[in-house]
């Protein structure tokens, strides 16, 4: 396989086994880098294979049914893989407070589903960096954080 298609290989695995229905934490061990950054609109950026898994787990527990999945083939260039995705979740799990507007009492029962494209770099088979740009305004509103107009 060329570089790209293994790039992609590593990122389609990162999609289902970290952001997928059923999460997988032994794959941040497994495919991330010691120091790898994860950057989205809604949160603080997360570095680290401690501070990723420490994310997932108090998202996970704030929204169990959390899912996200791919909505169009990935494209690769040299290290960069670029994905679109959409999904979401219920909060019905503990209050949850890693939004950068605010927080969420315990389980509201709200749902929140928006969309997104993001770009992961990958380096000898390792995720350095994930940076995505979501619809952070649709989830919020969702989530009654943010108010409608």
């Amino acid at each position: 396989m060329s570089k790209e298609e293994d790039n992609k290989a590593v990122v389609g695995r990162w999609f289902t086994e970290f952001w997928g229905k059923d999460v997988n934490l032994a794959v941040i061990d497994e495919i991330a880098a010691s120091d790898m950054l994860l950057k989205y609109s809604l949160h603080e950026p997360r570095r680290g294979r401690a501070d990723i898994k420490a994310f997932m787990t108090d998202f996970r527990a704030a929204f169990p049914d959390l899912n996200f999945w791919g909505t169009a083939d990935l494209i690769a260039e040299g290290d960069y893989v670029v994905g679109q995705w959409e999904g979401g979740g219920t909060h019905t799990g503990p209050a949850f407070n890693d939004f950068l507007v605010g927080g969420l009492p315990a389980a509201t029962g709200r749902k929140m589903h928006f969309t997104g494209t993001t770009v992961l770099k990958v380096i000898d088979g390792k995720i350095v960096q994930e940076v995505g740009l979501d619809d952070g305004v649709t989830a919020l509103t969702q989530l009654g954080l943010l108010k409608a107009a």
